[in-house]
């Protein structure tokens, strides 16, 4: 009678054990994914910052640089579609594609010299490079949660209940190809 009694007093033990395990995990998990709602909504608060320039700027352009239409056009087309896309994965590609315009825009600028000197596009130029900024640093920091999150969904022995429980891995907020190519400098 006693061998039962200790059997089931390690049984239960065990399962004690094993439930205590399973609830850290799944809070550690549970931790990570807020961790990453977070890191994506202080990236989600620096776009909207960045979309609300945009209009201010593209205005001051306008009035300097009119024969630029199609430029101008890419750029509030690009916005619209990085406004109102709501999924993490197609939101990283519409900004990816908003910045690109951006760049050409600002690039555009270069043409024009009264554009340059204006005050209103030095302030909205400047705006726009401490935007990008802020999101580069959103960018970092949710790159960075997300990876623990991923690690932590693909590790063992978290890897046994994270598909059981829906937890899946997200995506990575990674630069547009053109800020990965190199420029070309001439001289």
């Amino acid at each position: 009678m006693s061998a039962v009694l200790i059997l089931l007093a390690i049984l239960i033990g065990t399962a004690l054990l094993v439930g205590l395990w399973l609830m850290g995990a799944y809070n550690s998990l549970v931790r990570l994914r807020q961790a990453v709602k977070n890191a994506w909504a202080q990236i989600d608060v620096q776009l909207k910052r960045r979309h609300d320039l945009i209009p201010n700027l593209v205005n001051t352009v306008k009035g300097y640089a009119t024969h630029e239409k199609g430029t101008l056009e890419a750029v509030m087309n690009a916005r619209a579609k990085a406004t109102s896309v709501t999924l993490p994965a197609d939101k990283i590609k519409a900004e990816g594609e908003l910045t690109g315009a951006l760049a050409r825009l600002l690039a555009v600028s270069e043409a024009y010299p009264d554009l340059k000197a204006n005050q209103n596009f030095l302030s909205l130029q400047g705006e726009l490079g401490s935007t990008e900024d802020r999101i580069a640093f959103a960018r970092q920091s949710y790159n960075n949660t997300v990876t623990q999150l991923n690690t932590a969904i693909q590790t063992f022995p978290t890897v046994l209940i994270a598909g059981v429980f829906g937890f899946k891995e997200e995506p990575f907020f990674e630069a547009p190809a053109e800020e990965k190519n190199v420029p070309k400098v001439e001289f």
